[in-house]
């Protein structure tokens, strides 16, 4: 391998330390960052995601907070338990885990979050401040992506950049963040005509369709940054949206799946949670 791995799970156990200096002197403030997180019906992986949430809370020093309700809630019962997060003051950040179950209306659950404490910023008043430019919650997967490429000391400025997949909660959000860099975008989808042409000219490559191994060696310009966020699984094995060993081969750095982008949206959702404390 040639390139250079881009450790998520180092730097986001390097952004803990500074974090526990952070609640740490909110505590002495009179404050103690809380996050609460809502869970409804028993998603396995959904439960997975939520235990690694709670952990790093408890390792930098916040107060963790789970409401778990039963598969058969109805909407209004979701939305009195997201007023009452909304209401009380000592909880700083209000998470709802996705996906909700079917009988369930996801987007009316998220935006009545107060925009405010919606770390995971997914609300519209969030999104559309992003739009603008204007200073946001920002959703924790591309504020992890441009984190890890800063650290990475990866050129920005006027650098090409291509965000294969479209999503609201990833793709979007990272071109917008990656064009506030001076970086010049395309966002990738499955309409776009001549997809290999337009990755072999990147410099830095997002890749978060949930396609496994969809970008190939050939399809990679060589020396680029390759950020991975797609998790698969493939004959009971974790990979990625990228052909991790050929690419690797090619890239000048490199995301691996598990352990690269997942450990840093964890890290930003413990970091928008310690900003929305600040904010009291």
């Amino acid at each position: 391998m040639s390139a250079v791995l881009l450790n998520g799970k180092e730097m986001a156990a390097a952004l803990e330390r500074v974090q526990r200096e952070k609640a740490d002197a909110l505590r002495l403030a009179g404050i103690r960052p809380a996050l609460a997180v809502i869970m409804v019906g028993e998603d396995p992986a959904s439960a997975v995601y939520v235990r690694n949430k709670q952990r790093a809370c408890e390792r930098i020093g916040i107060l963790s907070r789970l409401i778990h309700l039963p598969a058969e809630t109805e909407q209004a019962e979701l939305h009195a338990q997201i007023d009452a997060l909304n209401a009380d003051a000592s909880v700083h950040g209000i998470l709802i885990q996705l996906p909700l179950p079917p009988s369930l209306d996801e987007h009316a659950a998220l935006m009545r979050v107060d925009a405010a404490k919606d770390v995971d910023g997914f609300h519209v008043v969030n999104s559309g401040m992003l739009l603008q430019g204007r200073p946001a919650v920002l959703p924790c997967t591309p504020r992890g992506i441009l984190y890890m490429l800063q650290q990475a000391g990866v050129p920005l400025d006027g650098a090409n950049a291509a965000v294969v997949g479209r999503s609201n909660i990833v793709g979007k959000p990272t071109a917008l963040l990656l064009a506030q860099e001076n970086c010049t975008v395309t966002l990738c989808h499955s309409h776009t005509r001549s997809l290999a042409e337009i990755t072999r000219r990147a410099d830095i490559l997002v890749a978060a369709v949930g396609r496994p191994r969809l970008i190939t060696a050939d399809m990679v310009k060589p020396g680029a940054a390759v950020i991975d966020v797609g998790i698969n699984r493939v004959d009971g094995k974790l990979c990625g949206d990228v052909d991790f060993e050929a690419v690797a081969e090619r890239a000048g750095c490199i995301t691996p799946v598990p352990g690269g982008v997942g450990p840093m949206t964890v890290a930003m959702l413990m970091e928008n949670t310690l900003e929305a404390a600040c904010r009291v």
